[in-house]
């Protein structure tokens, strides 16, 4: 009977590491609760690393030894693939290369509404050079105060924006600011009225009217709740969606990292065909929220996507301004067009 509670025991901890460690393989990735684990890589190290050091232990005892053993060589493979999943998207960069002619450098940073003030949202935006800044749960009278500000320090921008009423508070709110250097823009009616956007928190779909600037993107999908699971799913297909045309920029809070984005991509993208700019230069793994972790520690779910018209040189997930009031990092990313 207690060996054959050991192999049952081996067998559900075997099933539980793997599951954890290629949900894509499982299609469980946008599944509770597996989601919400799934989202803290780094968590999932020391939690198997702590494993194994117990099971370490519990191997002197002749009892336990096989079971021990077993758990031990699972966890220190769990450890390895789970590590090497963090390192290869990048636990960090030093900061940003030096920005040409043609770069241009996109911030998003949910600041959690009133928690961020317009002038410490300005005052980021224009010390990162940011040329697009997405801002969900920002309202537009806040945005129009930080296109004001960033105007006063020299660095004009535009301010769009898309409303859900039926959210309270500034969760229903995101703007996006993009410099006129990119031309005249304007935010589709769908975004505006809501006939075509993520089903909870807006998202703002912003189209040149002139010049040859990309399509923007602000996106805000809703959190991974127990009630609004089957939203949460929707908003990334539909997310997915906006990376149809060739020249997109999509940036925001999906509220969902790399791991939950299988099977969402077409044609070598990860959502779409968009790809990630932060994985691609160093910083994927680096959490965005929440502030109250530590950066390694916490989830990577603001993210810029682009298409396969920009290339991607740089990126810096800001963990100085933690004591913002938000509880999220903001991200920069530096793009160049991709050549022909």
């Amino acid at each position: 009977m207690r060996r054959a509670l050991g192999i049952l025991v081996a067998v559900i901890w075997i099933a539980v590491v793997a599951v954890l460690t290629a949900p894509d393989f499982f299609r469980v990735e946008r599944l509770a609760p597996i989601a919400q684990i799934i989202a803290f890589r780094g968590v999932i190290v020391l939690a198997l690393a702590a494993a194994g050091i117990i099971a370490l232990f519990a191997s002197f005892a002749r009892s336990t030894r096989p079971l021990a053993v077993t758990v031990l060589i699972v966890a220190l493979v769990g450890v390895v693939a789970n590590g090497a999943v963090v390192l290869g998207r990048g636990i960090g960069t030093e900061g940003l290369p030096a920005k040409t002619d043609t770069a241009i450098r996109v911030m998003t940073w949910n600041t959690a509404g009133p928690a961020t003030s317009a002038d410490e949202i300005a005052r980021l935006a224009v010390a990162m050079d940011a040329d697009i800044v997405a801002l969900p749960e920002t309202t537009i009278e806040t945005g129009e105060q930080v296109a004001i500000e960033m105007r006063e320090l020299g660095h004009p921008m535009w301010a769009h924006h898309a409303k859900d009423p039926s959210t309270p508070w500034d969760a229903g709110s995101t703007t996006l600011l993009i410099t006129p250097d990119l031309g005249d823009y304007a935010v589709i009616e769908s975004s505006v009225e809501g006939t075509s956007t993520t089903s909870t928190v807006p998202s703002a779909v912003a189209m040149p009217i002139s010049g040859l600037g990309p399509i923007v993107v602000a996106a805000h999908a809703v959190a991974p709740r127990a009630d609004y699971m089957e939203d949460w799913r929707a908003d990334l297909r539909w997310l997915g969606d906006q990376c149809a045309a060739d020249n997109v920029i999509m940036a925001g809070d999906f509220n969902a990292t790399l791991d939950h984005f299988g099977g969402l991509g077409v044609d070598g993208g990860e959502l779409g065909r968009c790809r990630d700019a932060a994985a691609a230069s160093g910083t994927g793994a680096v959490g965005t929220w929440s502030t109250a972790w530590p950066p390694l520690l916490g989830t990577a779910i603001d993210h810029v996507m682009t298409t396969g018209a920009w290339t991607v040189t740089g990126s810096l997930v800001l963990s100085s301004v933690d004591s913002s009031g938000s509880d999220h990092r903001p991200l920069v990313v530096q793009l160049e067009p991709a050549t022909p």
